[in-house]
């Protein structure tokens, strides 16, 4: 049988032409592990590149006092969410519900230097650190929730939402917090004398303890856990809040009697943290203000209903449900006039706005 014989092996012998065969083989198994060797290596880059873009370059932490399932704790998830989608996971914000990052005095000092990084907190321990926010909080300052609404989204509210400078706080966006009513454990609140001689639990706030004191009881200052335990024991005759937290943390049990005066209708706030803020560039800054504009509007939606639900709930379960008669909430009014004094001297032309504003309203 006949071979092609190559050109090159008619001038060499048997030995060598085996020597060149080897030497060709020995170079195409090496160039083939050299190109694997890249392809590995090229693959390992490709993973690494991968694992590091799912890194966030942010893990910040948020602060919120109420439970799981509270429309300010949705929020804060909403929040929270947004902003993880929009920086492509490059800022991670882990919410921290339930008050176990502290009260909310203890969590607005921790933000000042940095210790949290966001909390949502109401306007009464704030105002501890911002005072000119004492004018959203007045008594009875409010006709309505709409009435609320339109002064925070107009120039008055932009006003406030810029002037926490040298506060160490950034202002973000507004959250609904209902209006806030008294509540008893031994006798309905029926008229300003039956305030008279009740101990009655408050926020740790110098206007909100003067407020009950201007109405004829004594304010009992007290941390948010440990209310329900005072209506119970009777260090406390009764307290103050929305129907959802009302609800939620079972206060109806030991104070079934709940008097709608709306005594405050009082927003509460998103906040960041200044140092966090200053560590963060121009482009997160805003998507973070973006996010939680649209999760304060989710929240809100979240408060209408829940406090529906709320106020069902308490209804059927047997609490005393009182509205005051137009003459007896003018009474209370009257009794708070002098605090406006007190604590708006500087802010008369922002009342009057405010009032002018829910006057306008009425009007239509």
């Amino acid at each position: 049988m006949d071979f092609q014989t190559r050109p090159w092996e008619n001038r060499l012998g048997k030995g060598e032409v085996c020597s060149v065969k080897k030497k060709t083989r020995a170079v195409v198994v090496c160039g083939l592990a050299f190109l694997m060797c890249i392809a590995t290596a090229c693959h390992s880059r490709t993973e690494r590149e991968k694992a590091q873009a799912n890194v966030p370059e942010f893990v910040l932490t948020y602060a919120e006092n109420q439970a799981e399932d509270y429309p300010t704790t949705q929020g804060a998830y909403k929040f929270a969410e947004l902003v993880y989608e929009r920086t492509g996971g490059k800022i991670e914000i882990q919410v921290n519900a339930g008050g176990v990052l502290g009260d909310e005095k203890t969590v607005i000092e921790q933000l000042q230097f940095g210790g949290v990084d966001f909390a949502r907190v109401s306007l009464s321990p704030l105002a501890e650190f911002v005072p000119k926010l004492n004018v959203l909080q007045m008594p009875y300052l409010y006709t309505s929730r709409e009435h609320m609404w339109k002064v925070l989204e107009g120039s008055i509210g932009d006003d406030f939402m810029n002037s926490f400078g040298g506060s160490h706080l950034v202002a973000l966006s507004w959250y609904d917090a209902g209006a806030r009513n008294f509540y008893s454990a031994a006798k309905p609140i029926e008229s300003l004398e039956d305030m008279k001689g009740l101990n009655i639990r408050v926020q740790e706030s110098e206007l909100m303890m003067d407020t009950i004191e201007a109405l004829g009881a004594t304010p009992v200052p007290t941390a948010f856990g440990e209310v329900y335990s005072g209506l119970q024991t009777g260090k406390i005759d009764g307290a103050e809040n929305n129907w959802p937290s009302y609800e939620s943390t079972r206060h109806y049990e030991v104070a079934k009697y709940y008097t709608l005066d709306e005594h405050t209708r009082v927003p509460e706030l998103q906040l960041a943290a200044q140092p966090t803020w200053d560590k963060l560039s121009p482009e997160y800054r805003s998507i973070i203000k973006e996010c939680a504009l649209e999760s304060a509007k989710y929240e809100r939606q979240l408060w209408a209903a829940r406090e529906k639900i709320s106020e069902n709930f308490v209804r059927n379960a047997g609490c005393v449900v009182t509205e005051l008669t137009p003459g007896d909430k003018a009474r209370f009014q009257e009794a708070v006039a002098p605090m406006y004094e007190k604590y708006c001297s500087d802010y008369v032309d922002i009342i009057n706005a405010i009032m002018e504003a829910g006057k306008a309203m009425s009007a239509h």
